[in-house]
């Protein structure tokens, strides 16, 4: 799940929220690892974006992870150019 919202700042700033029932906190850690990745590679400016996990993430490829976040970025019209 993705949250969006306009920022004055320019800059895009990234929150992440990984619940207990997504797994272990060891699970969660390389999660959180593998989302802050993903995110790295498609930052777009002046927006404030929280990544919510659900049951199931800390189990997906890390492809999963980034087609299914692709493809959220593509729903709030947020994609960079050339991807």
């Amino acid at each position: 799940m993705l949250r969006v919202r306009r920022n004055e700042l320019g800059l895009p700033r990234w929150g992440f929220a990984i619940g207990r029932r997504v797994g272990n906190a060891v699970q969660r850690n390389r999660l959180r690892r593998r989302l802050r990745e993903i995110v790295r590679e498609r930052t777009v400016g002046g927006w404030d974006f929280v990544v919510i996990a659900r049951a199931g993430a800390a189990e997906a490829s890390y492809q999963d992870l980034s087609d299914a976040f692709q493809d959220l970025m593509g729903r709030a019209r947020l994609s960079p150019p050339g991807r």
